[in-house]
């Protein structure tokens, strides 16, 4: 048994009950349940239906994401996020470079790393190079002007936690910053890089060793094994090709907004709705969001 589930941008909810139920029919599926009103969908499915993929394109270019997934086990333990782009609008590194002046040579070589371009660690070598001698208070002052998060994940962080799962936040990026994100949304821990800073000042250097796609796999496999439970029960999220390995051994891996090269690994896709949307695919109605 499947589920398909129809999603839009909740601060523009324009679902067509025409296209859910025209779908629905030419499937054969379940009663359409209402999640919210105008913004999410579902209904049950016998088997995969062999167009899914051409479906898929056509509710895109309505503005629609589609996820269609097994029914068993759709309901998450354990949450598991990368922070860049994901959990906030920015990427940390980009917005320090931006400070100090070389925004535009950083975010250029950012691009090409979450598309999968460029060797992770190399690519966050040449970044923080480009950041030596920044005082270390840079940080804060980023943190309070420039960081901003993405809609959807308080609330998913306080319905999910409240329903008993985990939540870890593992990214790429730095502690100072994944240690206030962290915090703020209700984590339960934080796992990241460290920038080396001495006499107040940033070094340019990442402490070793530097965390990318193979311990973010480490994360899920070690963290689940903890809890008790296996990657199935676990949901993932990112955006970057370093989220990869991460998202295909999670029991449901969501491409949030995701690079182009990451969207072509990854099958559960969401790039109109927000991370909410990662409630409506576990079948959360909206009534159930604790916000």
């Amino acid at each position: 048994m499947f589920v398909a589930t129809f999603l839009c941008n909740p601060a523009r909810p324009t679902l067509d009950p025409a296209l859910v139920e025209s779908l629905r029919n030419a499937w054969g599926g379940g009663d359409v349940v209402w999640l919210a009103a105008d913004e999410a969908a579902e209904f049950s499915l016998q088997t995969m239906p062999e167009n899914a993929d051409e479906v898929w394109q056509v509710c895109q270019g309505q503005s629609v994401d589609l996820i269609i997934q097994p029914a068993d086990g759709r309901r998450k333990k354990m949450l598991i996020a990368d922070m860049d782009s994901t959990m906030i609008q920015q990427e940390c590194i980009d917005e320090l470079a931006a400070e100090a002046g070389v925004g535009d040579r950083v975010a250029g070589i950012t691009a090409r790393a979450m598309n999968g371009e460029l060797d992770f660690e190399a690519a966050i070598d040449e970044r923080v190079g480009l950041l030596a001698d920044l005082p270390e208070t840079i940080i804060g002052h980023v943190l309070n002007t420039r960081i901003t998060y993405m809609p959807g994940g308080a609330t998913l962080l306080k319905t999910m936690r409240g329903q008993g799962a985990y939540a870890a936040l593992v990214s790429g990026g730095f502690t100072a910053f994944t240690a206030r994100v962290a915090s703020e949304l209700g984590f339960n821990e934080n796992r990241a890089n460290t920038l080396e800073i001495a006499d107040g000042k940033l070094t340019g250097k990442v402490v070793r060793p530097i965390l990318g796609q193979d311990a973010k796999l480490e994360a899920l496999n070690g963290i689940t094994a903890t809890l008790g439970i296996t990657p199935a029960g676990a949901i993932a999220v990112g955006d970057g090709m370093n989220d990869l390995l991460m998202l295909e051994n999670a029991g449901t891996g969501v491409a949030l907004h995701g690079k182009p090269a990451l969207q072509e690994k990854v099958s559960v896709r969401v790039n109109h709705g927000d991370l909410t949307a990662l409630l409506y695919m576990q079948g959360y109605a909206k009534s159930e969001f604790v916000t």
